[in-house]
């Protein structure tokens, strides 16, 4: 059967099927140079970051694993929601991470995605019985925050 999705539906799934490829190139040709992103890791990412970071995240996940479900898209926005599995680089601990995303786009490119997950429990499998004591806190957030900004300031 045959289905006519929206051509903003299948830029989002380009996007997953070049992520589960660790193809950052391929991945940022859907944003606009002005593009936004949030997530609980990464908060407020300005222009020109949004693509650095997933330059950084393809090259440091080696046996990064995606799953995706593109699951709306239309000309202003579209929802998907995925998993990656990966190995935590700090801790060496395995992670399962569920993820929904939203999107936002204008004139075919994103220029605002907004990134959900249940920050505790990544906390809990990224690092541990410390994630589990403390991943819950706002310190423990800032701290993780402050350092993947950190690693994304040094990423070239």
């Amino acid at each position: 059967m045959l289905t006519n999705k929206h051509p903003n539906h299948l830029r989002l799934e380009a996007f997953y099927k070049a992520f589960a490829l660790k193809d950052a190139d391929s991945m940022n040709q859907i944003y606009h140079e002005k593009a936004t992103f949030y997530d609980p890791v990464f908060s407020n990412l300005p222009p020109g970051e949004v693509m650095k970071m997933w330059r950084m995240l393809c090259s440091r996940g080696k046996d990064l694993i995606i799953d995706f479900q593109v699951l709306e898209a239309d000309e202003q926005e579209g929802k998907a929601k995925w998993t990656a599995h990966y190995t935590f680089s700090a801790t060496g601990r395995k992670v399962v991470n569920l993820i929904n995303s939203r999107f936002l786009f204008e004139n075919g490119k994103v220029t605002t995605q907004k990134d959900t997950f249940d920050f505790y429990a990544w906390a809990r499998q990224a690092f541990g019985l410390k994630g589990l004591l403390l991943g819950w806190t706002p310190w423990f957030k800032n701290k993780v925050r402050k350092g993947a900004l950190k690693g994304l300031s040094r990423f070239e």
